[in-house]
């Protein structure tokens, strides 16, 4: 594997339209920072890059809703959000934002690289315009019937009622979401970046990567879903007048597409960090050098943008003369973090933003629960029962015991001193021993970004230290063999300077108390090098013991606690509306086999009547292969497509659970013709 002098990591920007919420922390920002801290022990070069994206529709749509202008509102909550960050223990190099100026010229430099590049294509389209205010609307400005489910108030780009993903022109009786008016077809110009064009290269990028950096599974399976499909050109301009202008005169009403400049945001703020630092070319040196690492952070639905969209885009740079961009070497994105069973909803009010929990708890406690608990391969979820549980069980009674006994146990029994150990026994010398090995396999996960995993190798290191403390007796042996006591002391002091640096990265204001606790100034003596050599001599004075660790109280969840079950049960109430989304439908099975290295999965082919699909389902304990075909069954036909060992399944059959837990197929007479729709 490569040696690269330097790296820059990337925090996917939040968008400036509300509050950060805890999923959004478990997704991407809290595995970055953990990541990063741990990259600063070891005295590596490495910056750490984010900031608000402040642009699009959803914006302008809250600024009228509010009667602001848009920049009131992203002012609003870039505040907010990078307050909530720092008190939350984020520590970014730089916290930027879209809206500044270094951001716009950086923006508009790219699209006219791409542009004078011959990269870019027009393309002329029909699109509503509002003759009222005189304006072309963008999809969400559109509402009117959906022609799947004649709902009156889809939007332009999706029906809330049925789920079903429009184009404008497909609505029926469109109007207006700022006058109500009818709006007009007008003919628009629109520039396109040729993302298909890219395919192939793209294809290889993410092989090569892969075997450099062994990517997560989930992001190449969302990946090969995206090739699988095909790319698509994607528009680059739009018709919107909040936004990066785009530089060329005869569009200039029009702005850059955010999916396009947002990305850019990581270079801008890159440039802003230089420029504060009065060194304006040293970006350079992050983002056109091939010795510069760079890892992306994100969640799940950022994939496409960062795996895809945004490395084809520094392709296309790169293919021209000039300096070249480096490629995201690995992008390590999350699944998502449900709250109490559920996923997070603005809308319906279900959850809690960073800044809201701040108010009652400390950001220890949260960055400990949720780094035990991160959505790494699979979804997670955030219950208040079990983030009291892991502080107080956990962090409290473990940690936080642990160091409180050790210390409490120095300041009464050897002046608040380091005892001389000059007799170690086997047991103490074993237990220094044992923290190479510790040391070992949480720097091998924190490198690999498993953050879980390194977390679990650390507290069973607090579990050995509170069992050999325990097994070595120092209440016991302060009287009868002060010696031995005294060496007890000494290894568990040992081990708590060591247990500081390597839980920093997960808990840097409880693991400040403990250095000043264990009066441990020398930042040599905080560094990752030093883990698991005993550097507090003898005779070094400690400060008083406190309290590192609060244990939370029933009381203090209670507030914030789903008031009843039906609060909880009425989220997965689903609506009539909701349920007519769902299509269920006759098909016939054409063909069927096992999926290679599943022993649950069958691969088939179905005819639901006006084409062919492929389905993959969970049938192969229950049925074979051969006994499927030409059975008729009923499946769900409007799901969205899923990965499954590698196999596109484009629905879902329906199938019962029986008494002894199998599954049967739903029986489907022979006279119903294929497609037809369960009512």
């Amino acid at each position: 594997m490569k040696k690269f002098e330097r790296t820059i990591v990337t925090a996917a920007l939040p968008y400036a339209n509300g509050p950060i919420h805890l999923g959004h922390l478990a997704g991407a920002y809290l595995p970055a920072d953990i990541y990063v801290r741990f990259k600063r022990l070891k005295c590596e070069d490495i910056i750490f890059i984010c900031g608000s994206d402040e642009h699009g529709v959803p914006i302008t749509i809250t600024a009228e809703q509010e009667k602001i202008k848009p920049q009131q509102v992203v002012d609003r909550y870039h505040i907010q959000n990078k307050k909530a960050f720092e008190d939350f223990g984020m520590s970014f190099d730089n916290y930027s934002r879209t809206s500044l100026p270094i951001h716009h010229e950086t923006a508009q430099e790219y699209f006219l690289k791409l542009y004078n590049n011959k990269i870019l294509t027009e393309k002329k389209e029909k699109q509503y315009f509002d003759e009222k205010v005189k304006m072309f609307l963008p999809d969400r400005y559109l509402l009117g019937t959906c022609p799947v489910c004649k709902s009156e108030e889809a939007r332009g780009d999706q029906c809330e009622s049925c789920g079903s993903f429009l184009n404008p022109t497909e609505l029926i009786n469109p109007r207006s979401k700022i006058t109500g008016e009818a709006p007009v077809l007008r003919e628009t110009s629109h520039f396109y970046f040729p993302l298909g064009d890219y395919q192939a290269r793209l294809e290889k990028y993410i092989q090569l990567k892969d075997e450099q950096e062994n990517w997560k599974e989930n992001v190449l399976n969302y990946c090969k879903s995206w090739f699988n499909d095909g790319l698509q050109d994607r528009a680059v301009t739009r018709d919107l007048d909040w936004g990066v202008k785009v530089p060329i005169e005869t569009y200039n009403e029009k702005v850059l597409y955010v999916w396009f400049e947002a990305v850019l945001g990581y270079i801008s703020s890159t440039k802003e960090w230089c420029q504060a630092k009065g060194e304006p070319e040293l970006w350079k040196k992050y983002w056109q050098n091939e010795d510069t690492k760079y890892i992306a952070f994100i969640g799940k639905d950022n994939v496409v943008f960062h795996c895809i969209v945004f490395p084809a885009m520094l392709m296309a740079w790169n293919d021209n003369d000039g300096e070249k961009y480096i490629m995201p070497d690995n992008v390590p994105a999350n699944e998502f973090l449900n709250y109490e069973g559920l996923k997070f909803s603005k809308s319906r009010g279900w959850g809690i933003d960073l800044q809201e929990y701040l108010k009652s708890f400390q950001p220890d406690s949260l960055r400990y629960y949720l780094a035990s608990n991160l959505p790494e391969n699979r979804d997670t979820d955030f219950y208040w029962k079990d983030f009291q549980a892991k502080n107080n069980n956990e962090l409290a009674d473990i940690l936080g015991n642990y160091v409180n006994r050790t210390l409490t146990f120095t300041q009464k029994h050897f002046n608040s001193e380091v005892p001389a150990a000059s007799n170690l026994s086997e047991i103490d010398t074993n237990m220094l021993n044992a923290l190479a090995g510790y040391i070992e396999r949480v720097n091998y996960n924190f490198e690999r970004i498993k953050i879980k995993d390194a977390l679990n190798e650390i507290m069973n290191l607090a579990r050995a230290a509170n069992k050999f403390f325990n097994d070595s007796e120092p209440w016991k042996t302060v009287k009868a063999d002060k010696e031995k006591c005294a060496a007890t002391l000494y290894v568990s002091l040992q081990i708590i300077r060591t247990l500081a640096i390597l839980l920093s990265p997960i808990l840097p204001f409880t693991t400040k108390k403990i250095f000043t606790l264990l009066n441990v100034a020398d930042k040599n003596l905080r560094i990752w090098e030093s883990a698991g050599e005993a550097k507090l001599e003898a005779g070094h004075k400690i400060n008083p013991p406190e309290i590192i660790i609060k244990k939370i109280e029933e009381s203090e969840i209670q507030p914030f606690l789903p008031k009843d079950e039906s609060s909880k049960e009425k989220g997965n109430e689903i609506s009539m509306d909701e349920f007519k989304r769902i299509e269920i439908r006759v098909a016939k099975v054409l063909s069927c086999e096992k999926v290679n290295k599943s022993k649950k999965l069958l691969k088939l082919k179905v005819d639901i009547g006006f084409e062919q699909r492929q389905v993959i389902a969970g049938l192969a304990e229950f049925y074979e292969a051969k006994e499927m075909i030409d059975r008729r069954v009923l499946i769900v036909s409007n799901l969205q497509k899923a990965n499954l060992m590698n196999e596109i399944s484009e629905g879902m059959i329906l199938a019962v659970e029986d008494e002894n837990k199998k599954l049967k197929l739903v029986e489907v007479p022979e006279s119903l013709p294929l497609g037809a729709q369960l009512r």
